[in-house]
């Protein structure tokens, strides 16, 4: 808070000197207009005077921080103006660095300002459940285990675990996403969010110090504190410019005998466009990334960031969603795969093992009826059994769920599990296993996309350094196109990795945990996902994602590498218009008065360079509103969307050498769900999405090849349905049908995949893991 005011006290006298000099000069004009040239000239001297107190508190400072920067030319300036009665160009170069001063003050303040709110959106109290009783209370009070109440419109002033009834939350403030997110009993969530539904429990999971939100308070204070490598460059380039100048002044007056020579030089000679236009071009940056959901610590990181041309990255949490997703639902065939997933996540409602939540979850997403069981109960080590509509569930080993022998069934869903890596929880119905839940850590949709506009920006080598098994490093690697994998990693493998890819190249690491804080300390600039990342990561990071969404990485990649490059066209074309007006200055040719004048336009046009990194890059793909909320309806539609592609894999694989009844029957159902729900859904996407979709790309036809996916959809369904009202089909028959249907399967789940990652991504609201 302190740091704040300061700030703004700062700004305000910066805006009050620059409104008095400039008062003076047009004050002085008017004299000088009127027939009073005497008066004109003490005018313009006081502000000239004026100038002179600001440049030596400002040469006073850079003698405390031992530095002997350009100022000292700026003082030089206006002392030699005075001397030799040209009072006019003392005022315009007083006008001149008051107002580099003023607009260095705008700069910082509008960087500032999205960081600083949310500082003034702390909650101060929270409402805690005692006894029967609320009562208000110091949120530093809140301790874990607390049950609090959260109305309508507050902050959430710790993290917790909602309570019953769920909970609407947006979430804007911390991740820049404009739709609230709907979260269910159980699910956790984050400090500084704000209440948009009717009001719930939350029951706290930490203190107000310890929560997210003030995690990144703490990034709040850090960001913007340190000058970049390029503005002390900039200090020290404008030291070694003083004795130049000065000798150049000297020179002038040594061959022409005139001291307002000397003058001219010293006016035109203040490098402002070296000592402003590169930290208002950083501290612009650091606004942008902010408002995108990008925290980073200081201008020196930002351009760290801009220098990385090797970027590690861990698996989990970074490249896939860091938690388990139910990936496919295998059944024995009895039991449909809808009422298995229901049955077993009404009982999991009440339990409190690491995947009941991706199972409730699932459900609700699948938007299937669930009931509250009964009798539910834990069995250590084996799972958890309950009744569920009168009806025996069992979830866990396979032992525990009926499951006896080899089952075909049960096989394909243990190949599965182990190609892919995931984990499986059966379920038993009635004393007989119905079916097997999987689940994996599923690859972000923006992952691969991510990857490429990185390789685009400048990243020559994406490698991956996870602990996980290898198989499983490599499909992901593999998904995201990456360079190479690092697989079985433990903290320290990861730190000598950055040690080795940095003797290489400026090399940046990317993670979430606390087994990636030693390598992201150590890397040239730490990159952490704080999303659901630990402290410990987050504190040793240069840069904080505080949005769940991995693209935001290159495009602040982007933004500081475009950063660096304004600041440099504005600092080296600024002074080298300096330097040819220092030529004319000695030459005679260029009075200090209107050199003065020439300076200020030239130290004008070097600041509003700097602030053009403002501005979003043009060449991102921004969408629309209404394209947004196409993208999210498509979105929630692949949820349907795979569940009929679990059901058509299940169907093709039941369709064995002599199949009967209710595998042909089931054959019929999966083409009567492509007909009625995936063909509906194509024509929408054909008709309602891809045209927005290509408005917002550009280009001759960009989303082309994806509707020819739409046409082999729609023929491969056609003759799907010729095959399965053929009645009793022959063994070539069967051979048919299984290729149709295995092959329909590729081509949906491929399309699927790539509609989601080249635009559904692109919405504010990544489409469902």
């Amino acid at each position: 808070m302190a740091t704040t005011l300061h700030t703004a006290l700062r700004n305000r006298s910066d805006l009050l000197v620059f409104g008095a000099a400039l008062a003076g000069l047009l004050a002085g004009g008017i004299a000088r207009w009127a027939g009073s040239p005497g008066l004109a000239r003490w005018i313009w001297g006081a502000v000239t005077v004026l100038g002179i107190c600001c440049s030596t508190l400002w040469v006073v400072r850079a003698l405390r921080r031992r530095e002997l920067d350009a100022d000292v030319i700026a003082l030089l300036a206006l002392v030699g103006a005075l001397v030799v009665g040209e009072q006019l160009a003392g005022a315009l170069i007083a006008v001149m660095l008051t107002t580099g001063s003023a607009l260095e003050g705008l700069a910082e303040g509008r960087a500032r300002r999205d960081l600083e709110a949310l500082l003034a959106r702390a909650p101060k109290t929270a409402r805690r459940r005692t006894g029967g009783q609320v009562e208000t209370v110091p949120a530093e009070r809140v301790r874990p285990g607390d049950v609090l109440v959260v109305g309508t419109g507050e902050v959430l002033p710790v993290d917790g675990a909602v309570g019953a009834g769920g909970a609407v939350l947006d979430e804007s403030a911390l991740t820049g996403e404009p739709l609230p997110v709907e979260y269910w009993e159980g699910d956790a969530v984050r400090s500084g969010v704000v209440n948009a539904g009717s009001a719930f429990d939350l029951r706290a999971t930490s203190t107000a110090a310890d929560g997210a939100y003030a995690g990144v308070l703490r990034l709040v204070e850090e960001a913007a504190s340190d000058k970049a490598p390029a503005v002390r460059v900039a200090n020290r380039v404008a030291g070694w410019f003083l004795p130049l100048t000065l000798a150049v002044c000297g020179l002038a007056w040594l061959l022409s005998g005139e001291l307002s020579r000397a003058v001219a030089v010293l006016v035109v000679a203040t490098p402002c466009p070296l000592i402003l236009a590169v930290p208002i071009a950083m501290v612009s940056a650091l606004s942008l990334t902010a408002r995108r959901g990008v925290v980073v610590k200081g201008s020196g990181a930002l351009e760290s960031l801009a220098a990385v041309r090797t970027l590690i990255v861990d698996k989990t949490g970074t490249l896939t969603a860091g938690r388990p997703a139910l990936s496919a639902v295998v059944t024995a065939g009895a039991v449909p795969d809808d009422e298995v997933l229901r049955l077993a996540a009404s009982l999991d409602q009440v339990s409190a093992h690491v995947l009941a939540a991706a199972v409730v979850r699932a459900a609700h997403e699948r938007r299937l009826p669930l009931s509250a069981p009964t009798d539910a109960e834990e069995v250590t080590g084996q799972g958890m059994r309950g009744r569920v509509d009168g009806r025996e569930v069992h979830l866990g080993k396979a032992a525990f769920a009926g499951q006896r022998g080899d089952a075909p069934w049960a096989a394909a869903a243990r190949r599965r599990s182990d190609a892919d890596g995931a984990l499986t929880v059966f379920v038993g119905v009635d004393g007989r296993a119905a079916g097997v839940l999987l689940f994996d850590d599923p690859v972000r949709s923006d992952t691969a996309r991510t990857v490429r506009e990185l390789r685009r920006g400048g990243v020559d080598r994406v490698v991956m350094a996870t602990g996980d098994r290898r198989p499983v490093a490599e499909a992901v690697a593999a998904a995201a196109g990456l360079d190479e994998v690092f697989a079985e990693c433990s903290p320290s493998d990861k730190a000598d990795l950055v040690r080795s890819e940095r003797a290489f190249a400026p090399t940046g690491m990317v993670g979430d945990g606390v087994n990636d804080a030693p390598a992201l300390a150590l890397a040239d600039v730490g990159i952490a996902i704080g999303t659901r990342g630990a402290t410990a990561s987050s504190e040793a990071a240069d840069v904080v994602l505080t949005v769940d969404r991995l693209d935001r990485l290159a495009e602040a990649m982007s933004v500081a590498r475009r950063a660096k490059r304004i600041a440099g066209q504005s600092a080296v074309g600024g002074m080298a218009l300096s330097g040819v007006a220092m030529a004319f200055a000695a030459l005679g040719h260029l009075p200090a008065a209107w050199g003065a004048l020439l300076q200020e336009g030239i130290d004008l046009l070097a600041i509003l360079n700097a602030l053009r990194v403002l501005r979003l890059d043009t060449s991102a793909v921004e969408l629309d509103q209404h394209t947004q909320e196409l993208a999210r309806r498509f979105a929630a539609e692949h949820i349907m969307v795979r569940g009929v592609l679990d059901r058509l894999k299940a169907a093709a694989d039941g369709l064995g050498t002599d199949p009967g009844p209710a595998e042909l029957d089931r054959a019929r159902k999966v083409h009567a769900e492509l007909v009625e729900e995936i063909l509906p859904h194509e024509r929408a996407e054909e008709e309602l999405l891809y045209p927005a979709i290509a408005s917002a790309l550009g280009g001759i036809d960009p989303t082309g090849p994806m509707s020819r996916a739409h046409v082999e959809i729609r023929a491969q369904t056609d003759r799907l349905g010729h095959l399965v009202d053929r009645g009793t089909p022959g063994a070539a028959d069967l051979a048919e049908l299984r290729l149709v249907m295995y092959g329909l399967y590729a081509v949906l789940r491929l399309h699927t995949l790539q509609e989601e990652e080249s635009y559904l991504s692109l919405a504010d609201t990544a489409p469902p893991a």
